[in-house]
């Protein structure tokens, strides 16, 4: 096992990385007041003083209609620009690159959320988010309302290039937002931005990523974070085979995405029957387009089952073994880390060192502090 094929460097556009590991975008909550303070700043630091070559940042929300969890950070207004401006600082003092995640959790949210009490929920349709057992419906976007967050994710591409970021990623997973729009169980739209097939439901999408576009410099890369299973219906496929994968990946590649994030429960299951790639690998043969992958990396368990079962998440070298052979086939480019860097900081050090045994195990309780 020759772990240091996680230390070769990787370059798209502007963006030179020292490696292939990436920190895998996570909400912490520990924004009071939806303004990242020092404590965010020297979290995200400890991660690229330890071989981690790119951060990908927690949600950051472009809208204020885009809230539905506590004390997560805005991505406007000035006191949190500047606390994020920190953060780039903070990262790039350490030696480390840093996209911020670009956010709008559209029908999660429910009337009487923090920061603006008044503003319901926004969606494709007026369909209660599958999360949500007991709540409303959300408002139907109108036109008017489309414009207004494709504008909102343009302007904090282009704060985000102004302040130093690296790059950014837009979220377009887990049953959020722009996801809403591509899941046929969310959008029921008779308009431009509905259809019957997910290569017509991309379309909002494309027009986010297209106003990004003309917002920053041709060499800023805009990676798109993508997935199949949602909150609320974890098996769920936006594409039940290749060709509809590539009927949903071919809209968003032509619109400008330089580098999508395929976001699984565990990275080491084959996608479709019949071949052994990933939702990265068949996403890369697809576009020809650079990859992350991302799913349960160092660990023995997803997520999912931790919090539905009440699992525990042990370290695993078989994940780092099965990581290690899909990147000599280059199936992807870059392998993000989540839960396993998330409890221990100097993750990517121990592992190139071999040092496996000295690997701080992931517990729930992680998820409280910004160790």
């Amino acid at each position: 096992m020759d772990v240091k094929l996680l230390l070769e460097p990787f370059t798209l556009k502007a963006l030179s990385l020292p490696n292939r590991v990436v920190m895998a975008p996570m909400t912490r909550n520990r924004s009071p007041h939806n303004i990242p303070g020092p404590d965010v700043a020297d979290y995200y630091r400890r991660r690229a003083e330890n071989h981690v070559g790119l951060i990908i940042t927690e949600g950051t929300v472009v809208d204020v209609t885009g809230h539905a969890y506590p004390d997560v950070p805005n991505f406007y207004g000035e006191e949190s620009l500047q606390g994020w401006k920190t953060v780039v600082e903070k990262v790039h003092g350490a030696g480390g690159k840093i996209f911020p995640q670009l956010w709008h959790t559209g029908s999660v949210r429910q009337s009487g959320m923090a920061p603006d009490p008044s503003l319901p929920g926004y969606g494709p349709s007026p369909i209660l988010h599958p999360s949500i057992e007991d709540g409303e419906p959300p408002k139907e976007m109108s036109i008017s309302d489309i414009d207004g967050v494709i504008t909102a994710f343009a302007k904090a591409s282009e704060q985000a290039e102004n302040m130093g970021f690296d790059g950014i990623e837009i979220h377009g997973a887990h049953g959020y937002l722009i996801d809403q729009f591509f899941w046929d169980r969310t959008n029921r739209r008779s308009d431009r931005y509905g259809g019957d097939t997910i290569g017509e439901r991309t379309l909002f999408a494309a027009e986010i990523i297209g106003a990004v576009k003309e917002k920053v410099d041709e060499d800023f890369p805009v990676c798109l974070r993508i997935s199949q299973w949602k909150m609320g219906d974890f098996d769920a496929k936006l594409a039940q085979t290749p060709q509809e994968l590539e009927q949903f990946l071919i809209p968003l590649s032509e619109a400008g995405v330089d580098i999508f994030h395929c976001s699984t429960r565990r990275f080491s299951q084959p996608e479709f029957p019949g071949s052994p790639l990933n939702l990265a690998g068949w996403t890369k043969k697809i576009t020809g387009k650079p990859v992350i992958t991302v799913g349960s990396i160092g660990l023995d368990t997803d997520f999912v089952s931790m919090r539905i079962k009440g699992e525990t998440a042990k370290g695993s070298e078989k994940t780092i073994h099965d990581l290690l052979a899909s990147l000599v086939r280059d199936e992807f480019d870059l392998v993000a880390i989540g839960r396993a860097l998330l409890a221990d900081p100097t993750w990517t050090t121990k592992v190139v060192q071999g040092r496996f045994d000295e690997i701080k195990t992931f517990t729930m309780e992680c998820l409280n502090t910004l160790y």
